[in-house]
């Protein structure tokens, strides 16, 4: 679907008119936005548009890295969203001059959606034709990258508090799952700040001071994403970290009773080994009390071991 909006020299705007009639119209800047094209549409880049062939094979042929390039006539962005389901990168490429401005997605974008419906509402920002175009569209993008960071920042903010006293893996495995998500925006987001960078710093993309004040929001925003993924990151290492511990420690204090009944153990079974022997001339076999005496003697061994295990500080160990 191509969606076509057009301000006149009169600062009148027109809306979904064909293409053909572009030269007819005495349009100040226009824009044209490629949304969901069929190949039929896509052709039009270059039979209507004649943008430059690696331009066009840029939006058709496969996902490209955030980038900007310079051409005679044009400049040429590409740009990413995010899936907010699968947190998928998504390509949404940009042609601009002062005369117009091209967007080419292939799959839906609602941040062009809600700034068509801006500019629609805002005659204000008519006037400053499409270099601010251009600013709003990367800006609505990248705006749309907070909500995806904070979610999984809450997430994490919660998991932690789950693992701080005990092992978890359910909440373990679930980390690891954020951990992969964070992955997948630090690589769209750290692409697009150089981008930005780029952008800020390029002669060929001549700004304005006020432009140029625009383009440095967002990339402060970006900065400030960065520095959120990053430091969730941290948090999951943290909290992975913390987790090994705990596992590790929670090992150790098995092994600590395991190691204690085994140890106490020992003696008694050496005792009831030797009195299991079954010899005839044993003297304590056929005493009254023989069996009553060996087993206190067992308890007490028990007792004076567990005491001794105590003084030593080795429960102390074992403490949750």
């Amino acid at each position: 679907m191509i969606r076509t909006i057009g301000i006149t020299k009169q600062q009148q705007l027109l809306k979904d008119f064909p293409l053909e009639v572009i030269e007819q119209h005495e349009f100040e800047w226009y824009w044209v936005d490629f949304n969901c094209p069929t190949i039929e549409e896509e052709s039009l880049l270059d039979t209507f548009f004649h943008f430059h062939p690696l331009a066009i094979e840029d939006c058709l042929l496969r996902l490209q890295r955030p980038k900007l390039d310079f051409y005679d006539d044009f400049h040429f962005f590409v740009i990413h969203r995010l899936n907010e389901e699968t947190l998928a990168a998504e390509e949404v490429n940009i042609f601009t001059s002062h005369k117009y401005i091209v967007t080419f997605h292939k799959n839906p974008a609602p941040e062009i959606d809600k700034l068509q419906k801006m500019l629609e509402n805002q005659s204000k920002n008519w006037e400053r034709g499409t270099i601010y175009l251009t600013y709003q569209t990367i800006d609505k993008i990248v705006d749309s990258y907070f909500p995806l960071v904070y979610e999984i920042e809450d997430h994490l903010n919660v998991l932690e508090d789950e693992l701080t006293y005990q092992s978890n893996v359910n909440a373990m495995k679930i980390v690891f799952e954020f951990r992969s998500d964070l992955l997948d925006l630090r690589r769209t987001i750290l692409p697009m700040r150089d981008l930005l960078y780029r952008i800020l710093n390029s002669y060929r993309f001549s700004l304005k001071k006020s432009e140029r004040a625009y383009f440095g929001d967002i990339y402060d925003h970006l900065l400030k994403l960065t520095e959120m993924v990053e430091s969730n990151r941290e948090l999951t290492a943290d909290m992975r970290d913390s987790y090994m511990a705990i596992s590790s420690s929670r090992m150790n204090g098995i092994m600590m009773t395991l190691t204690i009944v085994s140890t106490i153990f020992i003696p008694l079974t050496f005792i009831a080994g030797v009195y299991g022997m079954n010899f005839d001339h044993m003297p304590e076999l056929h005493g009254r009390y023989s069996y009553f005496i060996v087993l206190a003697i067992m308890i007490i061994i028990a007792i004076l071991m567990l005491i001794i295990f105590k003084l030593k500080g080795w429960f102390k160990l074992f403490k949750p």
